[in-house]
């Protein structure tokens, strides 16, 4: 994918919503679970290389498939919620 060509202005303003968005109680417990998975699933001796845990379908996939929703494009996720191990 190739990298966005925003203004100085834009840019800062990007990376200021970015961290904001990335600091969300949601996000922090996706990512915090996504970790415990990888290790998890390392220590099993699964190959997760390449691969995102999907919040929806709760398995591994490629990184192409997960943000992709499966080739149906990310519009139709919307903004629902998926569950989380402490949710």
């Amino acid at each position: 994918m190739a990298k966005q060509k925003l203004s100085i202005k834009a840019k800062a303003a990007k990376a200021k919503r970015d961290l904001k968005a990335a600091k969300t109680k949601d996000r922090k417990a996706k990512k915090a679970e996504n970790q415990r998975k990888r290790r998890a699933a390392k220590k099993k001796g699964k190959n997760v290389k390449g691969k995102d845990f999907d919040h929806k379908d709760r398995k591994f996939k490629s990184v192409k498939k997960n943000r992709g929703n499966d080739g149906k494009g990310t519009k139709r996720e919307g903004k629902k919620k998926y569950r989380t191990s402490k949710s």
